[in-house]
């Protein structure tokens, strides 16, 4: 049963690679957009008003189908609230490396 989950949850991902939220994550994590995951956090909070108003909807007579979309803002606002700390942590090692090589460098030299 696991190896079903797991194989389907691949698949599932390789299928999703390519929607725009997760290109936007995906920026933020090279080298040159770590500087950008503190402000990609703010996505969120429209994603979050999204998935109310489409909660609300349900609850007020709306279509079923609503509920996925609901699962779909509160994902993505979950991915976009935690790739700022990530970032910052990233971006903090990604420096300290650069720092260590640039230190190097001058002392080879």
């Amino acid at each position: 049963m696991f190896r079903l989950i797991w194989g389907v949850s691949v698949r599932v991902h390789y299928l999703l690679r390519w929607a725009p939220t997760n290109l936007l994550v995906e920026s933020v994590f090279t080298r040159r957009g770590l500087k950008w995951g503190v402000p990609t956090m703010f996505i969120a909070v429209p994603l979050l008003l999204a998935a109310a108003a489409c909660s609300s909807g349900i609850h007020d007579g709306g279509p079923g189908w609503l509920s996925l979309l609901v699962a779909l803002f509160i994902w993505d606002a979950l991915k976009f609230t935690f790739a700022g700390p990530v970032s910052i942590v990233l971006l903090i090692q990604a420096r300290r490396q650069e720092t260590r090589a640039r230190r190097r460098a001058v002392a080879g030299s």
